[in-house]
């Protein structure tokens, strides 16, 4: 049997995620979306800048996920920051729960894409950092940025 290669298109990353969090490990969930969401998000409509995860009574929701009303649709466009429902397996929510409940982790949003014809939502376990470890994170980003200016300059001789 010969598997497809799925094409991954990206809607939405959370770049501030990886700037305030360590990101220990990523899951991939689906969601619970309706019908002109989906639509929304196909023409790339969502941010996931100010959103969070939760798990309550065993069942994963996102918390201030934007996805913004699509302009065709009419009475069923949703609440654009309504609560949506990820979709995990249960040892993998289990698993999750317990891990937040002892180490001190909490769960984020870090990227919205389309996967073949499924919206997927990639979850990462993650630990905060502290201001230290953001000030090391930005002095680590400025030497790459000024090695590759450099080398730029470099190369257009």
């Amino acid at each position: 049997m010969a598997e497809k290669k799925q094409a991954v298109k990206l809607i939405a990353n959370n770049k501030k995620a990886y700037f305030d969090y360590f990101i220990e490990e990523k899951y991939e969930a689906g969601i619970e979306l309706f019908g002109t969401e989906v639509k929304s998000l196909r023409m790339g409509k969502c941010s996931i800048k100010e959103s969070f995860i939760r798990i309550e009574r065993g069942e994963v929701y996102v918390y201030g996920m934007h996805i913004s009303p699509y302009e065709k649709g009419n009475i069923f466009n949703k609440d654009p920051l309504r609560v949506r429902k990820l979709l995990l397996h249960k040892r993998e929510i289990m698993k999750l729960s317990g891990e937040i409940a002892q180490k001190g982790y909490t769960l984020v949003p870090l990227s919205v894409y389309l996967k073949g014809s499924l919206v997927k939502v990639e979850v990462g376990l993650a630990k905060g950092k502290k201001l230290y470890d953001k000030r090391e994170t930005l002095a680590k980003k400025d030497q790459r940025r000024e090695a590759e200016k450099e080398f730029k300059v470099k190369m257009s001789y």
